[in-house]
């Protein structure tokens, strides 16, 4: 389905990558967010620039919401290249712990030389970057014990740095979500739209849930038939307008002369999707 190019850079996101560069002299090490459903379209490729080497590690969030298995998977691809990654979920607090013993191991050369100087109370800062609505707040809140972030679901909230002391003895520096000028892949448009990270008031929202029900029929057919009782076979080859319209009759989604409403069943498959109510769904595997 052809879908028109998806950009979304407003001015504060330039005004964050002045901050990363002016502020990498404050932190100790980069926790860099990725969202577990999509780690290739939510990593930043300007963020190893824009870092200059400084020591990285990787945070996948939303694990909750992405599928167990792929999860394990994408930490596997992460050792198999040598980096420090870690699966979180921030509202359960599951990997909190292994957050903060990754974070000491990538730098544990730096803790030995501070203990030989008899500096082991030194407190360690860690600056957090990510795409919008990648979970910075949430991740922020529970290593906190407090509500220090606002937090909404909706990209754009964070707009401004802000330290913030955490219960894990570390201090966080909360950048605002940055994105890059241009995706050159279509499909990482496409993702970071799906999963939140652009906000939906500058897409096509029904366009969107056309591409998500035939991604879903793909690699999910199980949970998203079930879902909206749709017949696997009858369905295995419609194309994306034909099962969205097809999911917005079987949940009685019509209007007057028996038009389908379609920018309520957009709304509908959209938040479903991304609060996994449909099924803990990934939309990338690390062998592709």
């Amino acid at each position: 389905m052809a879908v028109n190019p998806i950009q979304w850079f407003p001015g504060h996101m330039a005004k964050t990558r002045r901050l990363i560069g002016e502020c990498l002299g404050s932190v100790d090490i980069i926790l860099e967010l990725l969202d577990a459903r999509i780690p290739y379209s939510s990593k930043n490729p300007e963020i190893e620039k824009l870092t200059k080497g400084k020591p990285k590690l990787t945070v996948l969030t939303k694990a909750s919401l992405a599928d167990p298995e792929i999860n394990k998977r994408w930490i596997a691809y992460y050792e198999k290249r040598g980096e420090n990654a870690v699966l979180i979920d921030s509202h359960e607090g599951d990997g909190i712990k292994a957050l903060s013993d990754a974070i000491k191991k990538t730098l544990s050369e730096k803790l030995e030389r501070y203990s030989s100087k008899g500096m082991d109370g030194r407190t360690l800062k860690a600056m957090i970057v990510g795409i919008p609505n990648v979970g910075k707040s949430s991740l922020i809140n529970k290593l906190a014990g407090a509500k220090r972030a606002k937090v909404e679901d909706r990209p754009g909230v964070t707009v401004n740095k802000q330290w913030v002391k955490t219960e894990i003895g570390i201090d966080l520096l909360d950048m605002p979500g940055v994105l890059w000028p241009k995706f050159e892949d279509e499909r990482v448009g496409e993702n970071l739209a799906l999963t939140g990270a652009i906000r939906d008031k500058i897409l096509d929202t029904e366009e969107m849930a056309m591409i998500l029900c035939r991604r879903l029929m793909d690699i999910a057919p199980e949970k998203f038939s079930s879902r909206y009782k749709l017949d696997i076979d009858e369905c295995k080859d419609l194309d994306g307008y034909d099962l969205f319209e097809l999911v917005a009759r079987r949940r009685g989604m019509l209007m007057s002369g028996g038009a389908i409403n379609s920018s309520r069943c957009a709304d509908m498959l959209l938040d479903e999707f991304r609060g996994a109510v449909i099924g803990r769904i990934s939309l990338e595997e690390p062998e592709e």
